[in-house]
């Protein structure tokens, strides 16, 4: 999934690759005057591309998961962790609500969720150092899970545009699965291929808000322009393409 420029971009890949080897085939065609982009992602080593320079952020609603996962066992300790990161996520639907900048965001996130994040890192270490949570336990464990990831599940409060979580690409995985079931796999590694194409196509229109039959089918009606000039007939902006095809043309 790609969010850059405020587009939202889903690309699907079956094969026998792992995730961090599918974005760094992606990343071999990135603008090299662009900067090192941010990788959002949960904390597998695999998900990460070894051959190009990358932000990386990890997912805290991986980590916030471990500690539903033991509430009933440890309520009151995990009260406050999801307590606190609640009131995270609900600084981060302000800045949505109030169409914040990057940049605008990263400062209401500093001021805000920036000192919550500091005390729950003391919490953390306080539970160890005092003994009162026993590091093998499955609380302890979650809570280690927390600290040997710390810097990258807060760059949102050092990096601009640093999302909170990976939840975007863990719906966008429900359609891969819903497509699988539906297929019963696929026959061929190039019939992978075309699925994961109109998955991605089809997806991605509905991202945008675009219908994806209509989209779909206005690329075959239009085919002559769409191949002389690809860049305008994406699921963005294609609509805007339909009405300069339909204008009509002026003479002197």
């Amino acid at each position: 999934m790609s969010t850059r420029a405020g587009q939202k971009i889903a690309l699907f890949f079956t094969g026998r690759k792992h995730a961090g080897e599918n974005l760094a085939t992606v990343l071999a065609q990135r603008a090299k005057e662009l900067g090192p982009p941010i990788q959002m992602c949960d904390a597998l080593s695999r998900n990460l591309p070894k051959e190009f320079q990358i932000i990386v952020a990890n997912c805290i609603a991986h980590g916030r998961r471990k500690f539903v996962e033991v509430a009933a066992k440890f309520p009151e300790e995990c009260r406050y962790v999801l307590e606190t990161l609640g009131e995270v996520y609900q600084h981060d639907a302000f800045c949505r609500e109030q169409g914040m900048s990057p940049e605008e965001r990263l400062g209401h996130h500093q001021s805000h969720s920036g000192p919550q994040m500091k005390e729950l890192e003391k919490w953390f270490g306080e539970q160890f150092a005092e003994r009162k949570v026993e590091p093998n336990s499955s609380l302890g464990q979650a809570i280690t899970y927390m600290q040997n990831h710390w810097e990258r599940l807060t760059l949102f409060l050092r990096q601009a545009g640093a999302p909170l979580d990976n939840n975007l690409c863990e719906r966008a995985l429900k359609k891969a699965i819903l497509h699988r079931k539906n297929a019963l796999f696929y026959k061929t590694q190039n019939g992978a291929h075309v699925g994961d194409l109109f998955m991605s196509l089809i997806h991605t229109c509905q991202l945008c808000g675009a219908n994806p039959f209509q989209y779909l089918t206005e690329l075959q009606q239009h085919s002559e322009e769409l191949s002389r000039n690809p860049a305008q007939w994406m699921p963005w902006n294609y609509r805007e393409a339909l009405k300069q095809a339909a204008a009509p043309l002026h003479r002197g």
